[in-house]
């Protein structure tokens, strides 16, 4: 068996073997991260946070002296439409509905309301809803405004509309001191007749019974006595009006 190499033969070479490289273990740039993970990880944290502030900004200013009129808008009750414009006679509260019935705005005390009786006087008609948010926020100024500018020949009217009954208006009415003229128009001929859509609605009308100015939503006690300046008798030529 010459042709096998004898294991005990001190002269044959040893069996190759593969050679032993130690290598050190590898470790991340923070514990078994790499830079290019925590690169990606705070790429994340990034866009997250970038999208958290785009998506909890308010928009526009928030700035309270930016803000012309923070009051609420208009509450819409029906389709905008043409009503009355500026320079037309005010109509009556009153009239024929389209089955022949005839029909009167009462106060809620009962009362017709006229405005035939106010003729000499300024007339502000304020259209509202005690469960209308905007028309809320406006009721201190009314009041204010009845109070201070009755005695110079304001008569001011609130007509309420879609209301449960009568009463719920007069409660309201006596719960914040409401001494002007309170009617509730729960048929809707008024604001149908005057093509209101939107509450609060206020129509300004002369001593002569023409229309001044139509004004969709709540006024601020400044533009309210901007509005009512228009429409007021020459001083001294009317009577203190009657609550």
């Amino acid at each position: 068996m010459t042709d096998l190499e004898d294991p005990d033969d001190p002269t044959e070479a040893p069996p190759s073997r593969p050679t032993f490289e130690h290598r050190p273990e590898k470790r991340g740039l923070i514990g078994p991260f790499s830079a290019r993970q925590l690169v990606a990880v705070l790429l994340v944290v990034v866009i997250a946070a970038i999208g958290l502030i785009a998506i909890t900004t308010p928009l526009g200013s928030t700035d309270p002296a930016a803000l012309v009129n923070p009051l609420a808008t208009a509450y819409l009750v029906g389709s905008p439409t043409v009503g009355l414009r500026p320079g037309s006679l005010a109509p009556e509260l009153a009239g024929i509905r389209s089955d022949g019935t005839a029909w009167q705005l009462l106060d809620v005390t009962g009362r017709p309301v006229r405005l035939a009786d106010d003729r000499g006087h300024g007339v502000w008609i304020n259209f509202w809803a005690s469960w209308c948010a905007p028309c809320q926020s406006e009721t201190p100024t009314l009041r204010a405004m009845d109070q201070a500018y009755r005695g110079q020949g304001l008569d001011l009217i609130g007509i309420s509309v879609k209301e449960t009954t009568a009463a719920d208006v007069g409660t309201y009415a006596q719960k914040y001191g409401l001494e002007y003229t309170i009617a509730a128009d729960l048929s809707g001929d008024v604001m149908n007749l005057y093509g209101v859509y939107a509450l609060p609605t206020q129509v300004f009308i002369d001593p002569h019974g023409i229309v001044r100015a139509v004004v969709n939503g709540p006024l601020t006690q400044a533009q309210a006595m901007a509005e009512v300046a228009t429409i007021l008798p020459p001083a001294g030529s009317v009577s203190p009006s009657s609550p």
